[in-house]
């Protein structure tokens, strides 16, 4: 739905996508506007001795209000699951568990819980990323000849 700098029309709750190279993007919740400044929710490392995770993980992150283009001017809203999940109500559900989760550590882990995750996990209930599923799509095949061989 729009990338390149073509500002498309964000609803509090949805998925705001961030490609970041060929492989990976980073998401967040769009969660409206703050005087005129519209903020994007989001699961970050905490500080500066986290942001190259070790081993995929770090441990010291937590989700985040940020301004929307502050972590990019690409972006585009990709409500991924919308067509075999009901997204939950923002205002009821979403921005509450937001405002709940700010300010808490939280372990981001790029297999098991990264910002993909957590951003399905706020708009849908439940913890989905495709990035992810779609490099054990193509992982899995090479690991899967390696046991058989009993090198892994």
């Amino acid at each position: 739905m729009g990338l390149n700098h073509s500002n498309p029309k964000l609803f509090p709750g949805d998925i705001v996508e961030y490609p970041r190279n060929k492989y990976f993007s980073h998401f967040g919740i769009y969660f409206g506007e703050r005087d005129g400044v519209p903020y994007v929710a989001h699961l970050t490392c905490r500080d500066a001795d986290t942001k190259i995770p070790l081993f995929g993980r770090a441990l010291r992150s937590e989700i985040k209000l940020d301004p929307l283009e502050m972590l990019g001017t690409k972006y585009k809203v990709n409500n991924m699951l919308d067509n075999t999940h009901s997204p939950r109500d923002f205002h009821s559900v979403v921005k509450p568990a937001i405002e709940d989760m700010m300010g808490r550590e939280v372990t981001f882990d790029i297999l098991f819980h990264n910002s993909e995750h957590q951003a399905t996990l706020f708009r849908y209930g439940m913890k989905k990323s495709q990035q992810i599923e779609l490099i054990y799509k193509h992982i899995m095949p090479a690991w899967k000849k390696l046991f058989d061989k009993k090198q892994l």
